[in-house]
Parts: structure tokens; sequence; C-alpha cells
């Protein structure tokens, strides 16, 4: 590649403090190591945590939001920013990346992205791959002007920044639903309100008609009268799992996506980065394990001995694909009784969780079975009250996915743009440049 630039004349990136093992807290304040820094991002999920006192001596080695920082061990050259409401400190082997010129830091953060096959290549070391922070600085890079730079940079922001904002909606339109089922099937507002006399709040007349206004004791404790604590296979429960081909999927880079453990992880949530995939002919023979809109998923099994951590997630509308399968390690959960909506989130329940937690742990491999599943109880509402939840949060669920679906058409956009804005291959109208 033929430049008169390197990548350190656009940036400097210096390494993270090096923590002692016994800083580490189960709580406190963030600390970012390379397993944070992906898909574009830096993520808070599973990070270690130090004290104020540890915090204090590492106080030049803070990340705030939208600070660009990049794994030099391991998966190196992954690439991510610090969300706008984090605030984080770097761990060793993370590096700042630090552009001199503030105005072409989102620049500066997509030729990263574009530069990471170079960076990879850098990788040394037997048991891991380690890169020096000098070596990627010195990496040759396309030639385009200043006022290029910016806008390319401005351009392909937009597009992550709408996916943050489609994100952000998800999560509000899932909170809202969840508050509302634990307001009306856990805290039972309604009928408490009733009971006192007054007017279930935010709710319309003809939906507060639906609720009783006496409570009875169950083997849950007092629940709605009338309401039935059932199990889940007295609800009707239909329970599945799929499979994979003698000898598992690797050497498979084509075929029907299938979809394993590690992608169960919420509502409209999938790392495209994992997906892997079956032969159609082996889908084709498939009698079980194809999802249909809306069908409720669990991770079943899987994890260190002792350890299980069950999830659940829920797809649907095409995404994250109009066509695929679940493996061995994944129920499909259906309930006509109850419908997916309430059926979703009385499986995300802490409790209901907490209970299949537990239940996971005692196999020799951790993990759960149908009857697991299926002996759970459940506190069963009149239909007419699951009728109206249903229908009420399954609008927000179709928005959900609907959003999920165009952030990756966004996505797919964005990646298919990068590396030709970033090269020059496509040309900025020189109208766009004028300021």
């Amino acid at each position: 590649m033929k430049s008169d630039f390197v990548f350190g004349d656009f940036a400097k990136i210096d390494s993270g403090f090096a923590f002692k093992s016994s800083e580490w807290i189960s709580d406190g304040i963030p600390v970012v190591k390379i397993k944070n820094i992906k898909d574009g991002m830096v993520s808070l999920e599973d990070c270690a945590y130090i004290s104020e006192v540890s915090a204090e001596r590492a106080r030049g080695y803070k990340a705030e939001g939208g600070e660009i920082l990049i794994s030099l061990t391991g998966y190196v050259g992954q690439v991510g920013r610090v969300l706008p409401k984090d605030s984080v400190y770097v761990n060793q082997r993370v590096g700042f990346v630090r552009p001199k010129d503030s105005k072409e830091t989102h620049y500066v953060y997509y030729l990263l992205r574009f530069l990471r096959t170079q960076i990879e290549e850098l990788g040394t070391g037997t048991a891991q791959a380690n890169v020096a922070p000098k070596d990627i600085m010195k990496i040759s890079i396309p030639t385009i002007s200043a006022e290029s730079r910016v806008l390319v940079g401005n351009l392909l922001s937009y597009f992550d920044q709408k996916i943050l904002v489609n994100n952000s909606l998800s999560n509000t339109l899932e909170n809202i639903a969840q508050a509302i089922f634990k307001s009306w099937f856990i805290d039972f507002d309604p009928v408490e309100a009733k009971m006192a006399g007054e007017k279930p709040e935010g709710m319309d007349e003809a939906t507060a008609a639906l609720f009783p206004d006496e409570m009875e004791e169950s083997e849950l404790g007092p629940v709605p009268k009338g309401w039935v604590v059932r199990s889940l296979f007295d609800c009707g429960l239909e329970i599945e799992s799929g499979s994979r081909p003698k000898g598992g999927v690797k050497g498979f880079t084509s075929g029907v996506p299938s979809i394993g453990a590690e992608s169960i992880n919420g509502l409209g949530v999938f790392d495209f980065s994992k997906t892997k995939y079956i032969p159609r002919d082996f889908y084709d023979k498939m009698k079980k394990g194809k999802p249909k809109d809306f069908d409720v998923l669990l991770y079943k099994d899987g994890g260190k001995p002792g350890e299980f951590k069950p999830r659940v997630g829920m797809f649907g509308l095409g995404f994250p694909f109009s066509e695929f399968a679940i493996n061995e390690h994944v129920f499909i959960l259906r309930a006509p009784d109850l419908g997916e909506p309430f059926l979703y989130f009385w499986i995300r329940l802490e409790r209901t969780l907490e209970i299949l937690r537990n239940r996971g742990v005692k196999a020799a491999i951790p993990g759960i079975n149908q009857q697991d599943v299926g002996t759970l109880l459940v506190i069963q509402p009149s239909q007419e009250v699951l009728k109206a939840f249903n229908k009420m949060v399954m609008t927000s669920i179709s928005m959900i996915l609907t959003s999920a679906n165009e952030s990756l058409s966004l996505t797919n956009l964005r990646d298919a743009l990068l590396p030709r804005l970033i090269s020059g291959e496509l040309q900025i109208p020189e109208e766009m440049l004028i300021s």
C-alpha cells in the first residue's frame, strides 16, 4: 500500500495499568480487560473490579465514554469505544488510543477496524499473540485528505449511533414490558388497588375489570382469587431440543445457521461472529429443533463443573435468520395455555432462573432436563388477563425484533462501506467537503 502516512501520524497508543491480582474484588469500580473489548464496543459484562484505593493508584488510566481502546494480547486488534454512560479503568495489555486531532476521533476508530488484519499479522508469541503499540503506529495507511477523514469518520459513526439508539429503545421497551409483568403477576398491583377501593394506576377500565378484587391462599402464597398454581407441564408445555451432525459443526462455513447456548442472551440479541452452520440435508431431516417466531429459547446445559447459569432468549420476524436450527444445548419452549410473552417473562424472572440454576448444578454435567423445566410452578391468571397482557406486550416484542433487523441492515451497510471509504476507493463528493 503506497502511503505518505503511518498510523502514528494520527494517534498514539498507550498501554493500560498493571493491576495486581490481589486488587481484584467482587464489586466496585469496573476495569476493562482484553475480553471486554468486542464487537466494536467496550462491554462491562463479566468485567473485573477494584477498590477506590486501587483506582487512586491508577488515576492516570481511566477511560471515559467515547474513548477508544484496543486489545494488545490474545485477539489482538479488537477495538472498541467506551459507551457514553460508562467510566472505566484500563488493565495492562489493553491500549488507550489517543487521536492527535479530536475532530478525527471517529476516523481513527474506523481506521483501526480497517487495519485489523494487519494488526493481527503483527502478533507474536507462542501461547497467545501479543502486539506492541509502537508496531501498530508504524503501519502504513491510505492517503485521503483531512476533510475526507473527518467526513468519513462522521458518516460511519452515524450508522453506529443509529444502532445504539435502536439498542436503547429495545432495552427500554423490554424493561417496560418486564415492569408491567412484575406489576400484574408478581406484585399483583391491580388486585391490591381494587382491594383498597382504588382504580389500578395507568390502566383503562376495561382492563381493570379483568382483575379480581380478592386474594386467596395457594402453595406459592396469596394469589388473586381464581388464579391457579400449575406446573408448566400442566399448562401444556411443549419442549424440545435440537441436534448437530455427528462430529459437530467444525468445518462447515455455510448451510443453515445452528444456534447454540452461547447465543441465548435475551430478546432480539445475537452475536453474528459466533454463527455456526449445519448442512442443508441434515437440517431437512431434522424432526425437532426448528424454532418458530417468538419461541422461548432456554440454555439447557454446558459450562464448568458445579456451575450453571441458565439464560433465556427469543427471536422472530426474520431475526437473526429467516431459517435456523438449535443444537442439543438449547431448549425450545412453547406453552399455548400461557402465550409466548408471558412464558418468556416468567422464565426470565430471577427467582425462576435461580430454581433452574440450583437444579442444574446438581447434575454431573451441569445442566437441566425436560423434567426440571416442566415441573416449574407458575401462577396462571385468567385467560382474559393473559390475552390482555400478551396482546399488549407482543407489540413491544415485535418492535424490538424489527429494530434488531434494522440494526443488522445498518451494520451490514456500514461494514460494506468502511473499507471503501477508508481506502479512498469510494470518493467523497467534492460538494460534501465544502464546509
